[in-house]
């Protein structure tokens, strides 16, 4: 006897073919993957010159507003004494006491430690070696590597004719006759070497190689294309590479008669 075949049963079909799709569903997924880190660094390639600029751009800022509070303690100084304080003070057998540094501390909101400094001995002596931690803030660019920790990144122009001046000679706002909007009063440098309580500064000759010909400078410049300068007059100038070095001469002396007119 024959069974006959159930009603409704489902017909017998062929097991449907293996999909092929996946290995190009991965290979998509690489392309795609692979396209976006391409874009990726490429986006990165053009916005990093951008970043980097802009924050160059900032420091530069505050390297600026480092000289202005510079300046601004300068010309309080003359308020107080008369004169702008002298770049090097010795003592009677001509050796170097303290900087002009340290003679404004006072007038940078740095009092205590003006206060702590021992008048009596010199900038090296046991006594101020021990305050020389207290690096005051407005001393450094930020743009400055500091490759030598408590390094200033500010120096004064000193030698016969400069605001600086000779050790111990005190110049008044009355002698700056080129002007104060056209005497140089004070300048960055960066990897100066120069401890900030050091009576060191740049002479005139030192100063015209370091902005004009830096290579051939034992210091460095950090902002392309030249450095800020503190002029007499408490104002921040931001100084091309490429000013005349007779020009520059006339900017760094305050006496030498020589007329500067127009942009610098």
């Amino acid at each position: 006897m024959t069974v006959p075949p159930v009603s409704g049963a489902p017909p017998a079909y062929p097991a449907p073919p293996k999909s092929s799709t996946g290995p190009i569903i991965a290979i998509v997924l690489v392309a795609v993957l692979a396209a976006v880190l391409v874009c990726g660094g490429i986006m990165v390639a053009l916005l990093l010159p951008a970043v980097q600029a802009a924050r160059e751009a900032a420091r530069r800022a505050q390297c600026s507003n480092n000289l202005k509070q510079i300046g601004l303690a300068m010309l309080n100084y003359h308020d107080t004494y008369l004169c702008f304080p002298p770049a090097v003070i010795t003592d009677a057998d001509g050796k170097p006491m303290r900087s002009w540094r340290v003679a404004i501390l006072p007038f940078i909101e740095q009092a205590p430690l003006y206060e702590q400094y021992d008048f009596a001995e010199p900038w090296d002596g046991p006594n101020n070696r021990a305050l020389e931690g207290m690096f005051p803030p407005a001393y450094r660019c930020p743009s400055d590597p500091l490759t030598a920790p408590l390094r200033t990144s500010y120096v004064m122009i000193v030698g016969e004719g400069t605001i600086g001046g000779d050790p111990n000679e005190a110049v008044t706002m009355a002698s700056i006759t080129d002007g104060t909007s056209y005497t140089i009063l004070a300048v960055e440098v960066a990897a100066s070497g120069i401890h900030w309580m050091e009576p060191r500064d740049l002479t005139v000759e030192e100063a015209v190689t370091f902005i004009t010909n830096p290579a051939a400078s034992e210091f460095t410049q950090v902002h392309p294309g030249g450095v800020n300068v503190l002029m007499a007059d408490g104002s921040v100038r931001f100084l091309s590479s490429s000013i005349d070095p007779q020009m520059l001469r006339s900017l760094l002396t305050r006496n030498d008669g020589q007329a500067i007119s127009g942009d610098f």
